[in-house]
């Protein structure tokens, strides 16, 4: 339920996967791992010049490098900073496998990110095991009895971080921002959203029918007869719909006053009658408190019907198939690969799995990613790049701060508390003042699946110890080696992992102009969801609280409305449009990020000689280094999909989207009124 803003397109995970004891220890094969060079900062290879910057800049930006780079058939998706993010997974691959062949790790962090690595690349034990892994977990839920075992199993899955019919955790009370209290929010979905139960086209009733057929195959897979596995399938497809139906869509959940509920729990339990609270807390050994949040309120009295409503057999079926569906990609092969036709290459269009050391590496950032984290920064995060991004993030701090008291539709009042807010924003750089501690997470080499389970609840059991505590404010919920930053409005902080600050974001071989169009159009990016639609409805010590006049609430959104406007005209791929509503405030944060980015520039190169380099100005080396941070492609399915999930817009248009709004480009490259980025409507928040 956090209200993480994220700005590239790494969507946090939850924990991964996994389970039971291989008793035989395989040794991990040697293998030399070979970095690849730096993506550069700036590519003039990778332009087209055949094209006018003043027509597309995206296609002048990127063309070069999308004919040259299409996307590789391990993925869904191809950029600049999908090459940054393999290069940080080759250099994580590269530590792993030098801890798990050290017979003598200097430290538990290393030995458990040794182990946990080992474990998940031992292919010939998983695919040993086949489906033993979950014979305890299935027993259990074969032998509930009646509804009220219902509420024990759900509490068990969920201590294993497996989110069947709703979620259970902590978070910030949005009220009370130094305070941690329990959270309640709707989950329990294997498809991306809702919407994916509810559209009736023709290529989601198809997509529906393709679900159920693999959740069948799956069972199969477990030995179930196809009858069986065909109900099964069925009884998932039932309950998860009739979920669907009650849940909160995305473009409602942008409004953080629709998700914050601060129920008591004789409220709660109310709410759900046939849901006995007490059993379920007791069962997940919580911590007492009086109140939550409840996210979804819609959600639990519809989760609750169904409870009533719904026979017990379907309800295991649905427990079974959530269980497996977790697990799935440590499985062994047949389980993985069945696992991979559905929501690898019919949901993203990927045409081949990934290599297992990828995939291997991923789940260990995943569940241990700070202990892996540590050393990844020693090796790519040298204090220069960790100072000269500071400097970055005072000049545009500095920028957003002029750009406040000069506007014309913002009064005075307001104005006032937008620079308190501005003013207490708290700067995370590169990785954690103090590591998280594993010492209480058991790893066993050779237990894939078993070292997965207990990492899902070491993370669950730290969620639940945080509720009715101070909140940590030095906490980041990102790792270190994370291509990705994000802004969350209740610490009010801004948070840049040493991943993305590496080129092409952060090139320190390069000039000011390059940087500040990349990683600083990020910074500004950050700085600006402060203030975007969800951000500003939270004050400097990030509580929900209202501190805009009427005047300028009216005049902040009026000025929205004109993004919202503009992007919903933009296509994504065939007749799918930008949901302009959905996202709103990420092209917000990328309009008033570059602009705050460029003002910056202008502040730093004052007085100084402007010598072009490559044949480019200063201006436009700024505006290409933005440029280029974006090329790249995707699948067709994979458009499809983030234009119901993702709340960022496609490259193309967080390109020129926002270019298209800057009459400080259409001066750098000379581009007359009738040009295409020229003539667009021109729209401006901040």
């Amino acid at each position: 339920m956090r209200l993480l803003r994220m700005f590239v397109f790494v969507v946090l995970p939850l924990a991964f996967l996994f389970a039971t004891i291989h008793a035989l220890v395989m040794p991990v094969a040697a293998q030399t791992v070979e970095v690849p060079p730096p993506v550069p900062g700036f590519d003039p290879k990778a332009m087209d010049p055949t094209v006018s910057p003043c027509t597309d800049f995206f296609q002048y930006s990127c063309g070069g490098w999308i004919k040259s780079n299409p996307i590789p058939p391990d993925r869904s998706s191809w950029s600049r900073g999908g090459q940054l993010d393999e290069r940080n997974q080759t250099i994580l691959h590269q530590i792993l496998e030098e801890a798990a062949r050290n017979p003598d790790p200097p430290d538990q962090d290393t030995k458990k990110i040794a182990d946990y690595y080992a474990s998940c690349m031992d292919e010939a034990g998983i695919e040993a095991k086949g489906a033993r892994p979950f014979e305890q977990e299935f027993q259990r839920i074969d032998a509930l009895k009646m509804k009220e075992d219902l509420v024990q199993a759900m509490a068990r899955l969920h201590t294993l971080a497996i989110t069947a019919g709703f979620r259970f955790g902590s978070d910030q009370d949005f009220k009370d921002a130094a305070s941690v209290i329990a959270s309640v929010d709707q989950g329990g979905l294997s498809l991306p959203d809702r919407d994916y139960y509810l559209n009736a086209d023709e290529r989601s009733v198809t997509l529906r029918a393709q679900f159920v057929e693999h959740v069948q195959k799956m069972f199969e897979l477990l030995g179930e007869p196809p009858a069986k596995a065909a109900a099964g399938a069925s009884a998932v497809m039932e309950l998860e719909t009739a979920m669907a139906k009650v849940s909160m869509d995305r473009v409602l959940r942008r409004d953080p006053e629709n998700i914050y509920h601060k129920l008591m729990i004789a409220e709660l339990q109310a709410l759900t009658p046939s849901f006995p609270w007490k059993v379920y807390l007791a069962d997940v050994k919580a911590p007492p408190f009086q109140t939550a949040i409840v996210a979804s309120p819609d959600l639990m009295t519809g989760f609750d019907a169904l409870v009533g409503s719904t026979g017990l057999e379907k309800w295991k079926a649905y427990l079974r198939w959530h269980v497996l569906h977790s697990q799935a990609d440590l499985l062994a092969s047949a389980f993985v690969n069945e696992n991979f036709r559905f929501f690898g290459k019919t949901l993203t269009g990927a045409q081949e799995l990934q290599a297992r050391w990828k995939r291997c590496t991923t789940f260990t950032d995943d569940d241990l990613g700070e202990a892996l984290g540590k050393v990844y920064v020693q090796r790519t995060f040298g204090a220069e790049g960790k100072e000269r991004t500071l400097q970055m993030v005072r000049d545009i701090e500095k920028a957003l701060e002029r750009d406040i008291q000069a506007l014309d539709w913002m009064t005075e009042a307001t104005k006032k508390q937008a620079l308190v807010k501005l003013h207490a924003v708290a700067n995370k750089i590169g990785y954690p003042d103090r590591w998280r501690d594993y010492g209480a997470l058991r790893i066993v080499r050779g237990d894939a699946i078993g070292n997965s389970l207990r990492s899902n609840e070491f993370a669950f059991r730290r969620e639940l110890n945080k509720i009715g505590k101070p909140v940590d404010r030095g906490e980041w919920f990102m790792s270190p080696p994370t291509v990705n930053a994000y802004y969350y409005p209740l610490t009010n902080d801004i948070n840049f992992p040493a991943g993305i600050l590496q080129p092409p974001y952060f090139d320190k071989s390069l000039d000011d102009a390059v940087n500040y169009g990349a990683v600083g159009a990020v910074i500004g990016h950050e700085l600006t969801h402060g203030f975007d639609d969800q951000g500003r409805k939270f004050d400097a010590t990030g509580n929900l609280a209202d501190w805009w006049t009427p005047k300028d609430a009216r005049a902040f959104e009026e000025r929205a409305a004109c993004i919202v406007e503009k992007y919903a005209q933009f296509t994504v791929v065939d007749d799918v449009k930008v949901n302009g509503k959905l996202t709103l405030g990420e092209n917000v944060a990328d309009n008033g990020g570059l602009r705050l980015s460029f003002m910056a520039l202008m502040d730093r190169l004052a007085g100084k000689e402007k010598k072009p380099i490559d044949t480019f100005t200063p201006e436009q080396r700024f505006f290409l280094g933005f440029g280029q941070v974006w090329c790249g492609e995707r699948t067709e399915q994979r458009w499809r999909m983030l234009a119901t999930i993702d709340p960022h817009s496609p490259y193309k248009w967080r390109v020129n989207g926002v270019v298209s709004n800057m009459p400080e480009f259409q001066k750098a490259f000379g581009c007359k009124p009738d040009d295409p980025m020229t003539r667009e409507k021109l729209c401006r928040v901040w």
